[in-house]
């Protein structure tokens, strides 16, 4: 990491936040636009939930052992060699993983793992395979993209992360327009295609953006002795561990609200609220690299220790503001376009998920130091955490209460969240302290270093 600076400014972590923030928040658009126009075709309900119920849910989980790549080339891609050996493992888990993605949706597995594994009702079985059908290219581009992303922020050109998503969104935009205007295919096709269109344009950017920093760059150092597979399989397993873990409570939610009550709208409105608080929690997201890319460097502690304090305030303020007034109707009713049952749904379940944006701050914080001491098995540990406290909720709620699954999903995920972070805090201590010590904040034999945070 950089350590020709003595120390850092508050303007210097926001000059590398906000890039990231705004290509997160940017990505975050891309949920609602999908399903602003697939509430307003034909067979909304069905089409809503057969997306986020079984289409974003399957392709995420698929995609999970790529999806830290942008984590694994900021803190690894150090000469041309590590990156030669990061773009190896790219390339080799996106094809095997592609071809995974075609076996589970191109045969009859398909119907056995979303009938009878996670139980989703009949009448979205078909057009969700259809829709994970045009999903197909997804895990490869998003392992692309987010590896050379990487690239650049290590680099210091946060700023093309947000380029990147621009370009997505712009092709995601199109598409959805073609297919609203239009109207000759179904929702879930539109909204599918879209996404794949999105994703694949924001990783050729990527791929030609790259180009120059690696000709002027690394290229041009010393080549490096490079990462051996067994000192890259030790940093990154538990990541990719980690990001199968943070997903794959997505299709058990979706088996769990297929056995709870209201479950076509449950599911129908999953990935509406989703997607506001993943536009919220965007902010938060982008810390995690931020911090990464700047603890290296000496006297940074304070200072992001002082600006994560304030961004998780201002996340938690912005997410009550969006509850607890008319922002939430307006969101839900008039651009989401749910159907008036569903949109008060929505807004009970966006209260509910309060905590989640809350600490997305927070984690991103703890997480961040944890990759930046590259022992990253303490991540894998928090998301196991989080995913055995959601399984445990999720079916205390189906034997014991009696309330919309939608109710049940997002309390279980809020509450699996506050077990997350309180893990990452305990398991981010050490680190916390050395670097408290390094920058003068602690002496190593201050009766508070075991506890500064």
């Amino acid at each position: 990491m950089d350590s020709a600076y003595s120390s850092i400014t508050i303007k210097r972590i926001v000059k590398t936040w906000w890039p990231l923030a705004a290509s997160w928040l940017l990505m975050g658009l891309e949920g609602p636009a999908l399903s602003a126009i697939m509430a307003r075709m034909a067979n909304p309900e069905i089409n809503l939930a057969a997306y986020g119920g079984v289409v974003y849910p399957i392709a995420l989980v698929i995609e999970s052992p790529v999806i830290m790549l942008l984590a694994a080339s900021t803190a690894l891609s150090k000469d041309w060699n590590s990156y030669q050996r990061l773009r190896q493992y790219m390339m080799i888990s996106g094809a095997v993983l592609t071809v995974l993605h075609a076996l589970l949706v191109f045969t009859p597995a398909y119907y056995w793992f979303a009938g009878k594994v996670i139980g989703v009702p009949e009448e979205i079985v078909d057009p969700a395979r259809v829709g994970l059908m045009i999903m197909l290219p997804w895990t490869w581009a998003i392992g692309y993209r987010r590896f050379q992303q990487g690239m650049l922020i290590r680099s210091g050109y946060s700023n093309a992360v947000g380029i990147g998503t621009v370009i997505r969104l712009l092709a995601d935009l199109m598409v959805l327009a073609i297919g609203y205007f239009t109207n000759v295919f179904p929702g879930i096709v539109v909204a599918t295609c879209a996404q794949s269109t999105g994703v694949i344009s924001e990783a050729v950017y990527s791929g030609l953006r790259v180009k120059p920093v690696l000709e002027n760059g690394i290229k041009r150092e010393d080549p490096g002795v490079g990462l051996s597979w067994g000192d890259f399989g030790k940093f990154y397993f538990p990541l990719a561990l980690t990001s199968l873990l943070s997903l794959i409570w997505q299709p058990i939610g979706t088996s769990a609200l297929s056995r709870l009550p209201l479950v076509i709208p449950s599911l129908a409105v999953w990935p509406v609220v989703s997607g506001l608080v993943f536009m919220v929690r965007s902010l938060g997201f982008a810390y995690n690299e931020v911090v990464v890319a700047l603890l290296g460097i000496h006297g940074s502690s304070k200072q992001l220790r002082r600006f994560s304090l304030g961004l998780s305030l201002g996340v938690t303020v912005l997410h009550l503001i969006i509850a607890a007034t008319s922002l939430s109707a307006i969101w839900f009713e008039k651009i989401t376009a749910l159907e008036p049952n569903l949109a008060e749904l929505a807004r009970v379940s966006f209260w509910l998920a309060l905590p989640v944006s809350a600490l997305s701050v927070v984690t991103s914080w703890y997480q961040g130091a944890i990759v930046y001491s590259e022992k990253t098995r303490a991540i894998s540990e928090s998301f196991a955490l989080f995913l055995g406290t959601m399984v445990m909720l999720l079916g205390a709620g189906i034997l014991w209460v009696d309330l919309p699954g939608i109710y049940i999903g997002i309390t279980a995920f809020s509450l699996a969240t506050v077990a997350q972070t309180i893990w990452l805090y305990v398991r981010s201590r050490t680190i916390m302290k050395q670097v408290s010590v390094r920058d003068g904040e602690l002496t190593a034999f201050s009766p508070q270093a075991e506890v500064n945070l």
